[in-house]
């Protein structure tokens, strides 16, 4: 534990780790204070994409949390930076919020319904019929298909939406082709964002809630995970999964005490 908690780089997930239910977690303030006390760098990473990093910055600042924006790395973000990469200056038909159309903009990507190169899915809850049309019509004319996260669903003060996952796999059944998935759990978005803290595995560690999206990320980037019980996992689930993460906690709270 002393050797986990020594790290200072540390890559945090934002719901379930630091809000719930659009307040702070008891104690997440305090912990991200911590960090900065001691000198440790952090990012918060999401695989919500309907906001910019902008946007989270500003709402988990009404929930008394002190984020910069650039701190924030959302899986728009990444799922923009993977595509400039792939295909610099490139063309895409975005499906999402103003957060998928600006990460596409900020690396210099331009719009286009006719033949892009890519087609990139984000979250939307007011996804329309005429835009999985136009992007099954895209994709079975040859351009790629990307989307930020595989979750099936995406919450709303009403209930569970169809998230991105769902949309893709609708695609996915119409066209044939496979979205590639940028977001957690593909351990892309946790190196780079070790990149972006110009840091090394060996002096990182990843705290989340979920088993299936963070743990199995920095597992697989070969990071240390903390797994908080304060989202959506249960102590009595890790036992289902073939990785374990190397320590459970009940919330970021628990370690406010620990970090020196």
């Amino acid at each position: 534990m002393e050797a986990i908690l020594a790290a200072t780089n540390w890559l945090c997930d934002m719901d379930g780790v630091l809000i719930r239910d659009n307040s702070k977690i008891p104690g997440a303030d305090r912990f991200l204070e911590r960090l900065t006390e001691t000198g440790r760098s952090f990012l918060v990473l999401t695989n919500n994409s309907l906001l910019t990093p902008e946007e989270h910055a500003d709402r988990l600042a009404t929930m008394g949390l002190k984020v910069p924006a650039e701190l924030v790395w959302t899986a728009a973000v990444a799922t923009a930076q993977f595509i400039h990469s792939q295909r610099p200056d490139g063309s895409a038909y975005v499906i999402g919020e103003r957060s998928m159309h600006q990460a596409l903009h900020d690396v210099g990507y331009r719009e286009d319904d006719v033949k892009p190169d890519y087609v990139a899915l984000g979250e939307s809850p007011d996804l329309s019929i005429a835009e999985v049309a136009t992007a099954i019509r895209l994709i079975e004319r040859g351009s790629r298909f990307v989307a930020t996260n595989p979750e099936p669903t995406g919450p709303s003060q009403d209930g569970p939406l169809p998230g991105v996952g769902a949309v893709a796999a609708m695609i996915e059944r119409a066209t044939g082709v496979a979205p590639y998935f940028v977001g957690k759990p593909n351990p892309m978005m946790i190196r780079d964002a070790l990149r972006r803290l110009e840091a090394h595995s060996t002096n990182a560690v990843l705290i989340g809630d979920r088993m299936d999206t963070d743990i199995l990320s920095g597992t697989e980037a070969g990071l240390p995970t903390i797994l908080v019980l304060s989202g959506v996992t249960t102590f009595d689930e890790i036992e289902g999964y073939a990785y374990r993460p190397s320590k459970v906690v009940g919330s970021v709270a628990d370690l406010v005490d620990v970090l020196d």
